[in-house]
């Protein structure tokens, strides 16, 4: 154990951000560069090292929290990143993303503020990096055995090391001209620099990983001819269609899906633009949906120096502490500020969108919404609350329903479907097609970073067996495990 008494010395402390001044005139990450190391022993000790550590069940990738914790309040950051890399191949990516629900899970948050783990996580990473500790693991052996892995956001990365590291031959396919998926296009640069991927990746190529950009299969190049030419195939594509808003105005010129809108902004950052094709500067700005995405929409058009920026949500406005119905340890949901809400902006919840009105030239100006309320469990509008807004520029993040059907990718494996519209599989993460896995947000539907990779682990150990007859890899999640709730 750390500190026996460290939860009753100690108070939670966070990360520092910069002053919102500062940090909305660049792209940089929002914390204060080294603000957490001359606090983070402490707060490592705040774990008490519990005799069930809830923490573990909270993160599906099952981390070793009590034990890195204690590495870190003792700054033997050697032991710490050891442990931390046993169970989590990217921990500088959920230690900047996750929204940690190993936190939620705390024991010590039952009465108390959470055991700060993700920037314990995020410090020993970080320092990892920093002293070189962090080095490639290239195989003792190779097995003759070659893997397909389609996509490379975090569960095709983690499938991909997992099973170079195993000895096979792994090659990434990735439709995008860089890899990362999601992470490299979905996430501003403000919430993760993406330093932090490309140095990954070259740890991953000095192991001995492939990666193939700019080729989508099913349309670059057919499906059925990739498993030819593969021992075993997993498919990590994600669940990349966007939910949309059929409204009347929806065609209107200035209306964007927030995945149309985020990856042009981080294409100026690596070079590619001087200005993004879709910008918010001088625009009345409306994010639609209030989630993260909606978040990381919210805090790009306060970089690009939007004139307003209002983002909207269909349910009520969360509590500040844990409802009666959502109960230690589950996650909750609690009314969240982000760095980007910090910023500026308003936030209206219990809203619904009717129509856009746009100008002669077919450009939004409105938007056009009533306030709703829930009714016997039924979502209901009030009558009398119509009004509208200003809306130049409207981003839709309302989430993801399922991976992509038109790139021909299932139907050229003739992929099998469950009742959600998710790639079907197995216990051990293999598809109808003997060979062929899935891994990710294309198997499980729209979730956390962290199932991702734990995912990708899950999934390399299936095909490691499939090819070799058996395995070694960890496996920590089966197909079928969702996160705790009620």
């Amino acid at each position: 154990m750390a500190d026996p008494k460290g939860f009753l010395n100690h108070g939670r402390e966070v990360a520092e951000t910069r002053p919102v001044g500062e940090r909305v005139r660049d792209w940089n990450e929002v914390y204060v560069p080294g603000s957490l190391l001359p606090i983070i022993s402490k707060q490592a000790s705040r774990c008490m090292d519990c005799g069930i550590p809830f923490c573990h069940n909270g993160c599906p990738l099952g981390n070793l929290i009590p034990e890195w914790n204690d590495y870190a309040y003792r700054e033997d950051w050697q032991a710490a990143q050891e442990r931390l890399h046993a169970t989590n191949n990217f921990p500088e990516f959920t230690g900047r993303l996750c929204p940690a629900p190993c936190e939620a899970a705390c024991v010590l948050g039952i009465n108390q503020p959470a055991v700060t783990i993700k920037n314990v996580e995020v410090s020993i990473i970080d320092k990892a990096w920093e002293t070189g500790d962090v080095a490639p693991q290239a195989p003792e052996r190779l097995s003759g055995k070659t893997v397909a892995v389609i996509g490379s956001g975090p569960a095709g990365l983690a499938a991909a090391q997992q099973l170079t590291r195993a000895g096979h031959t792994v090659a990434v396919y990735e439709r995008a001209d860089r890899i990362g998926g999601l992470l490299r296009y979905g996430i501003p640069e403000f919430k993760m620099e993406k330093r932090h991927i490309n140095r990954r990746i070259e740890q991953m190529r000095a192991e001995g990983t492939k990666f193939r950009t700019g080729v989508e299969i099913g349309r670059d190049l057919d499906a059925a001819k990739l498993r030819k030419r593969y021992d075993a195939v997993v498919i990590a594509a994600g669940a990349t269609i966007s939910r949309d808003l059929p409204v009347p105005g929806r065609d209107l010129n200035g209306i964007h899906f927030a995945m149309e809108y985020l990856p042009l902004a981080n294409k100026v950052q690596e070079g590619d633009f001087v200005a993004p094709p879709i910008t918010a500067e001088g625009k009345h700005v409306v994010v639609i949906g209030g989630g993260d995405t909606g978040a990381d929409c919210v805090g790009t058009a306060h970089r690009q120096g939007a004139a307003s920026v209002t983002q909207l949500e269909i349910m009520p406005k969360p509590g500040d502490e844990r409802a009666a119905g959502q109960p230690w340890p589950t996650f909750p949901m609690l009314y969240k500020v982000t760095s980007a809400h910090e910023e500026g902006g308003e936030r209206v919840y219990s809203v619904s969108t009717t129509h856009f009105e746009g100008d002669e030239d077919g450009n939004v100006q409105f938007l056009h919404l009533v306030e709703v309320e829930f009714v016997d469990g039924k979502l209901t509008r009030k009558p009398g609350t119509e009004r509208k807004i200003p809306a130049q520029l409207v981003t839709l993040a309302m989430g993801f329903t399922g991976t992509d059907r038109e790139n021909g990718l299932v139907d050229q494996f003739a992929l099998e479907l469950d009742e959600r519209g998710n790639i079907a599989r197995d216990a051990d993460f293999q598809t109808n097609v003997p060979g062929v896995f899935v891994a990710g947000d294309a198997g499980r539907g729209q979730s956390l970073i962290v199932w991702a990779i734990a995912e990708g682990r899950s999934a390399a150990r299936g095909v490691d067996r499939f090819l070799t007859g058996a395995s070694d890899l960890p496996a920590p999640i089966r197909p079928t495990d969702r996160a705790l709730t009620v």
